[in-house]
């Protein structure tokens, strides 16, 4: 039995990693990275940087945030407390899914993860109060790079699960799809 395996999702490239546990009367034990299950699934195995974030308030939205190309990261997305409703959405250029998004229910019960591939904006809302997710990141973050789409563009046609209740002003603020938009190229 592996312990630690990359099932495809609809939108292609994107993952979801399934952990599982090893239990005994201590507690347990989950993979949270390997480098060989997720090298298969398009991880280039570099992990650049590795952040943790902390939310209060269930229906909290964070995103959509993505870092434009040559800075593009793939993300592994991992809740560790707590339960979230997490969001990618293709921004390649050509893609056939191209502005759709998918979501996965992430928390610490079910230990699962969000492979988010480069060329993706990323979000997420808080399904419970005191959420914790760690990120893993391909890439080191480039301010001059950073970019995010506005979680309230009727373009996106995000369906949240919740209310928006807490937002941050500059995530408010992150401008609508251009109709002129056609992607992140040399992804």
């Amino acid at each position: 039995m592996s312990r630690f395996a990359v099932e495809s999702l609809p939108i292609s490239g994107l993952g979801l990693v399934v952990r599982q546990k090893m239990e005994d009367h201590r507690g347990f034990l989950a993979r949270l990275y390997c480098d060989e299950e997720l090298e298969t699934a398009g991880w280039d195995g570099t992990v650049s940087q590795i952040n943790h974030t902390y939310t209060a308030t269930r229906g909290t939205v964070r995103g959509f945030h993505f870092q434009r190309p040559p800075f593009s990261e793939i993300k592994l997305v991992t809740c560790i407390k707590g339960e979230v409703w997490d969001v990618a959405i293709d921004l390649r250029a050509g893609s056939p899914t191209f502005l759709q998004y998918h979501a996965e229910i992430l928390s610490s019960d079910n230990r699962r993860a969000l492979l988010i591939p480069e060329g993706f904006a990323h979000g997420f809302q808080t399904l419970t109060d005191d959420v914790e997710i760690i990120y893993c990141h391909s890439q080191p973050y480039n301010a001059d790079a950073e970019s995010g789409l506005n979680p309230y563009d009727e373009k996106l046609a995000i369906c949240w699960p919740l209310p928006l209740t807490e937002i941050s002003e500059r995530d408010r603020n992150h401008p609508l799809v251009p109709d002129q938009f056609t992607g992140l190229e040399n992804i």
